[in-house]
């Protein structure tokens, strides 16, 4: 893998196992658009790129060298050998190995914790659509606008400052009062997301939990994709009905190591295949 820098854009070369829909439309990240032409626009860590694929050649406009080197090349988790894991994992379960066949080009994106923290907190009882309005607003009225009409995910510092009532614009009900809350016990050091990337498991999850709102899943889903932290196994609605009918009398511990990219692969194939529940 290669990065070469060009005017106002990067070329990385030898990129496999990468489907930008795949990984950029699943459920992982709410802040990502599809263009006509299947590239995708979104912002991450402050910056606002346009992203595309051609064969195995990634292209990031808006970007050098440097800022793939501190960002997109964690972002998009390109150092982790996707094929060797979608091997192993298949070896556990038929339908496992189906569903990694269906979809190899799902990675498990490193998000900013804190911006993972609060989107999930907004996935609660939501849907995908109505989850990237929220999140929108939440940026458009208190992050930093980093270029006409694009917004940062505002920081733990400057949601600390507001009330549940200030949230009222983001239509987000009942979660402002979690985002409140999880916004003030970040900023204070109260719930410390740095120390969940090396606490053991169950510590790191209830660190979380401090959050009033955050439950198993959310904490599961926060550790997963902010992170990185792929023995995790969020389980929701979809989740408990595809193990139910697919891998009856299974656990999440069953999995291995990287329950979380089996998770993946397994969601997906699952909301695909909606026959395979009637």
């Amino acid at each position: 893998m290669t990065c070469t820098e060009f005017d106002g854009y990067i070329c990385i070369d030898n990129v496999t196992d990468l489907d930008l829909r795949q990984t950029l439309d699943c459920g992982q990240s709410f802040r990502w658009t599809e263009n006509a032409d299947g590239s995708f626009d979104g912002i991450a860590f402050g910056k606002k790129v346009r992203v595309r694929l051609d064969g195995e050649r990634l292209y990031i406009e808006n970007s050098n060298k440097a800022d793939f080197e501190s960002i997109w090349k964690d972002y998009f988790d390109l150092e982790l050998d996707y094929g060797k894991i979608r091997e192993e994992i298949s070896e556990i379960h038929p339908v496992l190995k189906e569903a990694a066949k269906y979809a190899p080009g799902i990675r498990i994106l490193r998000q900013e914790p804190y911006e993972a923290l609060c989107t999930f907190i907004i996935s609660q009882n939501n849907n995908i659509k109505r989850i990237k309005g929220i999140v929108q607003r939440l940026c458009e009225n208190f992050g930093e606008e980093i270029s006409p009409g694009d917004f940062a995910f505002p920081t733990p510092q400057k949601m600390a400052e507001l009330s549940a009532d200030d949230l009222a614009p983001l239509r987000a009900g009942f979660r402002n009062r979690y985002l409140i809350d999880a916004a003030q016990k970040v900023y204070s050091g109260e719930v410390d997301l740095e120390s969940c990337r090396t606490l053991d498991y169950e510590q790191a999850r209830k660190e979380l939990m401090k959050i009033t709102g955050v439950g198993v899943k959310v904490a599961d889903c926060t550790l997963l994709f902010g992170l990185h932290r792929i023995e995790a196994f969020p389980v929701d609605v979809w989740m408990k009905r595809a193990m139910e009918k697919l891998f009856p009398g299974m656990m999440p511990s069953d999995f291995g190591d990287c329950a979380g990219i089996a998770q993946q692969y397994i969601f997906h194939y699952s909301r695909m295949h909606p026959e395979l529940f009637d």
